[in-house]
């Protein structure tokens, strides 16, 4: 029994796995730090090309069920590339670029080894690709282990640095846990259905018979529960603080966007096309997990005074919004699934920018003070040092909050609201909006210090060309956003 390979359809990731073996091997002949660093932002851009490449073909296929053993059911395909895959995918690469040219100066100033670093991050990111075209339950589990035990070593590469030690060590139990919930969770819906592929288990779990109908259910939610951590859910978000607080800064902001955005991705594939038959189970506690997810994430963040461990609980919150639509169940789900899309291609966008900031001032200090990554203080009068910097800054920080001019903020919380009410869940709803009001405090008492006198003058240079690059992007791709927002909701329209 063989089966033929769709190698157009797996080009992305296939391209980065290449890559990566070949970073490694150049590292062992002792290649220069910034060739490696080039090389593998290159590799992401020769991917970003491949899936721009697929973009106006049809729906691919692969790694499918031979039809010897279909038995008279759908052709099920573990890898599928459609719209939706595509849309994802690219912006993983996208964001994982920007972390590569922010890597760059981290690499050098920590000691890291360049080799091991590339590898590992272009691992993840081959696990996140993946992740967003698995259509069936065994290469989703796959694929999320891919993403998730690269960033493990990720975050602990930091050598003799007990903060990266205890964060990876956090994160390590944390994923374990939660990944041996999910497994159970599989375990428990393939008996009650026979099957692993998603458009094989749908039809399925319409036909459960009664007494196995628990079985089912305590299955969809555990299932549901090993996606809640790699979004940062609560009760699954205790690693985020420490583990943002503990890592490299760029790998916190690949924990903040590519491997949150493949999470739900994720989430969405297994609901929308798996387990809509249980969406009055599901759809409840994702309303549940929302809710408490924005409202401890918007309340912690209010007593933080360091700007990571406040972008980490507005992380947090902010995967609290991208879950309320999914708590419609499966009454109007593809508009749901559209909402949480589009919500997540927007955050990427501003979450990127404020950690690209964040990241190039983390060294630049006061002097006889504490350096800026320590303090939200530090980032006081930011403005009469480096005003561009500021405003980008400043406009990050607004988009967050949903206020104008920052509009790509406003339409992707007006978005998930609409989808929210639509759907019926209209006390969900009415926490959002307490929410995005708390959280408007911390982001414009952050973006205010910006623009106050500094306390003494700043003495460190200026980031380099790389850190530079990332934020002129970011800032572009935010402002080009919030003039024309309708690119992302059109382009997820059209995708889900």
């Amino acid at each position: 029994m063989i089966q033929g390979i769709d190698y157009a359809a797996i080009a992305p990731p296939l391209i980065v796995a290449a890559a990566a073996l070949a970073l490694l091997l150049a590292d062992a002949f002792d290649a220069p730090r910034r060739v490696l660093g080039l090389a593998c932002g290159g590799s992401l851009g020769a991917a970003l090309v491949a899936v721009i490449a697929l973009a106006p073909g049809d729906r691919r296929a692969t790694f499918c069920v031979p039809a010897s053993l279909r038995g008279g059911g759908p052709r099920s395909c573990s890898y599928v590339t459609d719209d939706f895959t595509l849309l994802f995918q690219g912006i993983v690469l996208a964001a994982a670029l920007v972390v590569v040219l922010l890597s760059l100066q981290e690499i050098t100033d920590a000691e890291i080894p360049a080799g091991e670093y590339h590898f590992l991050l272009l691992c993840a990111v081959i696990g996140a690709l993946t992740l967003v075209a698995a259509r069936d339950l065994v290469l989703l589990l796959v694929a999320l282990e891919t993403l998730s035990l690269p960033v493990f070593a990720l975050v602990g590469l930091r050598r003799y640095d007990g903060r990266a030690s205890e964060a990876a060590l956090k994160l390590f139990l944390v994923s374990v846990v939660s990944t041996a919930i999910m497994l159970f969770g599989i375990s428990l819906v393939y008996g009650t259905t026979g099957a692993m592929h998603l458009d094989r288990i749908a039809p399925a779990l319409d036909r459960v018979p009664s007494d196995l109908d628990p079985v089912a259910a305590v299955g969809a939610v555990l299932v549901l529960a090993g996606f809640a951590f790699k979004v940062a859910a609560v009760p699954f978000h205790f690693w985020a603080p420490d583990v943002y607080n503990g890592a490299p800064l760029p790998v916190a902001a690949f924990l903040s966007v590519v491997s949150k955005a493949a999470g739900f991705a994720g989430l969405a594939i297994v609901l929308a096309l798996g387990l809509p038959a249980y969406g009055h189970v599901w759809g409840p506690v994702i309303g549940v997990l929302a809710a408490l997810t924005m409202t401890l994430g918007n309340l912690v963040a209010l007593r933080q005074r360091t700007a990571i461990r406040l972008l980490a609980w507005s992380s947090v919150a902010q995967s609290g919004y991208m879950l309320a639509p999914l708590s419609v169940g499966s009454h109007r789900l593809p508009e749901a699934v559209a909402a949480t899309t589009a919500y997540v291609a927007l955050y990427a966008v501003m979450n990127l920018g404020a950690f690209t900031v964040v990241i190039g001032f983390a060294r630049r200090g006061l002097r006889g003070a504490r350096p800026h990554r320590d303090t939200l203080d530090g980032f006081r009068g930011l403005a009469h040092r480096s005003p561009a910097t500021a405003t980008a800054l400043a406009f990050f920080l607004i988009c967050l909050a949903g206020l104008p001019p920052g509009v790509m903020g406003l339409f992707a919380k007006v978005v998930v609201f609409r989808s929210t009410v639509a759907g019926g869940v209209t006390w969900l709803a009415v926490i959002m909006a307490i929410n995005t009001v708390i959280g408007l405090y911390y982001y414009l008492a952050w973006a205010v210090r910006l623009f106050t006198p500094p306390v003494r003058p700043f003495t460190d240079p200026l980031p380099g060309w790389p850190v530079r690059a990332a934020l002129a992007a970011t800032a572009a791709g935010a402002v080009v956003l919030s003039i024309a927002p309708q690119i992302v909701l059109q382009t997820v329209s059209a995708a889900t």
